[in-house]
């Protein structure tokens, strides 16, 4: 199976897709956030893990992969744990002082302001030559925290970006990754963590790549549940690669190829500092919060 597939909603990806969840990137404290939010719509009976399509990119990565595999209730008790203990997430995931390498690599992708393949390029450049820690103590601690030793479901779709060409990258079952190296790839932060092997390229974070929800990879399905970081009050700044109004264009795209879209996002300040492990435990509680306030729509769309 290819790895890297264009960015091209006219190619239908999802046309055979009748439901699909993507899950958008947002570091550690989005994971906690998605977490308290998925498991809390499981209370009150919202089962979204019986999509046809998972479409996951860096912290939605993780998330979705424990969805996928139906993993979700014992996950939520690992994240309750971890938040309860920010120093546990700070040695799975270290982000604290770091090497000038290091700092140049996340200035580049936080300086840039769109996702041409040049750009990509350069962030990716820059991601191999950062002194992070190694690529196999990132998926090793990632491995402790999934607890997979087999890809969860055919239905999962990861994300990442070829440092050396740009390409989006797809990463599935059928491709022969193992899924602790897929999420790896998919959240390494250009800068925080290591580039993964994936098959002959090295890639990081999916989130790289524009908007970092992929939707073109579920265009054409009956519909689609999008949990992205940012909303409309920020599509009117930058953000990495992503320029303004880019994600409202994607939304717009994957609509007039005729999915239903229901796109969340949650409805608290963003932190600055989305790799803070002392951010995890509010996290957890508002998205739980939300959840509640936002059960009825879901319960309605995803019927």
């Amino acid at each position: 199976m290819r790895l890297a597939l264009p960015r091209d909603f006219t190619a239908r990806y999802g046309a055979d897709v009748r439901k699909g969840v993507v899950l958008g990137g947002g570091g550690v404290w989005f994971v906690a956030w998605q977490t308290g939010y998925l498991r809390r719509l499981v209370e009150l009976g919202i089962h979204l893990g019986d999509a046809d399509r998972f479409v996951g990119t860096s912290a939605g990565s993780v998330v979705a992969s424990i969805l996928s595999g139906e993993r979700l209730r014992g996950f939520g008790r690992t994240v309750d744990l971890l938040a309860a203990a920010p120093r546990l997430i700070a040695a799975l995931a270290p982000a604290g002082t770091l090497a000038p390498s290091q700092v140049h690599a996340l200035d580049t992708f936080r300086a840039a302001r769109d996702c041409h393949p040049e750009t990509l390029r350069a962030i990716g450049f820059a991601a191999l030559a950062a002194h992070t820690p190694s690529r196999e103590s990132t998926a090793r601690n990632l491995g402790l925290l999934l607890r997979m030793r087999r890809w969860p479901s055919s239905r999962l779709h990861i994300t990442c970006v070829d440092t050396y060409t740009g390409e989006r990258c797809v990463v599935t079952q059928a491709t022969g990754v193992h899924i602790t190296r897929a999420v790896a790839a998919s959240s390494a932060v250009p800068g925080i963590f290591a580039p993964q092997q994936i098959r002959d390229r090295r890639c990081m974070d999916g989130g790289v790549s524009g908007t970092g929800v992929h939707l073109d990879l579920i265009a054409g399905a009956e519909r689609a549940l999008v949990i992205s970081l940012l909303g409309a009050t920020r599509d009117d700044i930058p953000w990495g690669t992503m320029a303004p109004g880019d994600i409202e264009r994607e939304q717009e795209s994957l609509t007039a190829c005729g999915t239903r879209v229901l796109r969340l996002c949650p409805r608290m300040p963003i932190p600055e500092d989305l790799m803070d492990p002392g951010l995890a435990a509010e996290a957890v509680t508002h998205g739980a919060r939300q959840a509640d306030d936002d059960a009825d729509a879901i319960r309605s769309f995803w019927a």
